[in-house]
């Protein structure tokens, strides 16, 4: 059976090289890691995965944090995009468990006992008082949609108050001036900028702003679904809703149809995510697409690099979004009263 001891020899370097070039150690050159790699072909060398952890003293383990529930789209386009990229990595992944009931639980000992190497973090509140001592501790990690910074965490997020701005360019120009907005929680960066949003796109087209038609959804399809009903029982109901989630987006259409209207010939409705229920829908969804695997596959990569080098720069990342235009939005026929 070939050894570590059979390609050091063959490549001509010392068995600690080769053990570096495997545990993908930045201080090799790009010279010696090819030499190690043909080596390592040529002999059809496969390391042992527990050995490779051993002998660099590492898990090869990143944790995942996450406040979402699995079953939202979000959560499972997210994590596919995490997993994709983790096929290739080296690494395994381990998902954290928060118990926010139990007074003795600490994120951090969690984290240390499990012996992961880095962390993703998924739709944790900046205020969440486990966050202080993580970032003390200075574990690798890497926030998703909640604008952390410390010497060794940062974040990734998407663009989301181009993404309102996107779809409300997009109805203006079917016509439509009696716009309303399903929100999720406002304190976060995902919140405030998708609020910032639709504040900028109603400005920039000289549209109406009315306190009425701006509702709290929490990201939930029935809590939407109610929101969407009550602004439906208006003197002047809206012509359009934009949610800041698919999920919510389907709520919205419900509650529309169960009041003897349809999608999109009397209400126009966009989505934000662009998941798997914006396809499934009927009508298909008119949505804002943040590639959320790619959000994923980033956030990792960012991770393996801190973990890798300790020099690397933390991520202060926003991905771009863009619309995609479906079955959900058409032009308006509303009669629209004068100065509306």
């Amino acid at each position: 059976m070939t050894s570590i001891v059979d390609v050091a020899k063959l490549a001509g370097v010392s068995i600690a090289t080769v053990s570096k070039v495997i545990n993908n150690y930045p201080s090799i050159s790009r010279k010696t890691r090819l030499k190690v790699a043909a080596a390592i072909e040529e002999l059809n060398y496969l390391p042992h995965a527990a050995a490779r952890g051993l002998s660099a003293k590492r898990s090869r383990l990143i944790g995942v944090f996450l406040y979402n529930q699995f079953t939202n789209p979000f959560i499972t386009e997210l994590l596919a995009g995490i997993e994709e990229r983790l096929r290739h990595s080296g690494y395994d992944l381990v998902f954290l468990s928060m118990k926010p009931e139990d007074h003795h639980y600490s994120m951090l000992s969690h984290t240390r006992s499990r012996d992961v190497e880095g962390l993703i973090l998924i739709g944790i509140e900046r205020d969440c008082p486990e966050l202080q001592p993580l970032l003390r501790a200075e574990i690798p990690s890497v926030y998703i949609d909640t604008d952390i910074i410390g010497k060794r965490a940062g974040y990734i997020t998407a663009d989301s108050a181009r993404g309102i701005l996107l779809g409300i360019a997009h109805l203006q120009r079917l016509g439509h001036r009696r716009i309303a907005f399903i929100t999720g929680e406002l304190s976060n960066i995902v919140g405030r900028s998708r609020f910032e949003g639709y504040h900028q796109g109603l400005r920039a087209f000289g549209l109406p702003y009315i306190s009425s038609y701006i509702v709290y959804g929490n990201y939930d399809r029935s809590e939407a679904e109610a929101a969407m009903a009550g602004m439906l029982k208006l003197p002047e109901p809206p012509t359009s809703v934009i949610c800041t989630s698919d999920l919510m987006a389907v709520g919205a259409i419900a509650a529309i149809e169960a009041s003897g209207r349809r999608v999109p010939d009397d209400v126009s409705v966009i989505g934000f995510d662009n998941t798997h229920v914006a396809e499934m829908s009927r009508p298909r969804l008119t949505t804002v697409n943040q590639n959320l695997r790619q959000v994923g596959a980033k956030a990792l990569d960012h991770l393996i690099g801190m973990i890798q080098d300790p020099d690397c720069a933390p991520p202060v990342a926003v991905e771009p979004v863009e619309l995609i235009v479906r079955d959900s939005t058409a032009r308006c026929r509303a009669f629209e009263p004068s100065g509306a």
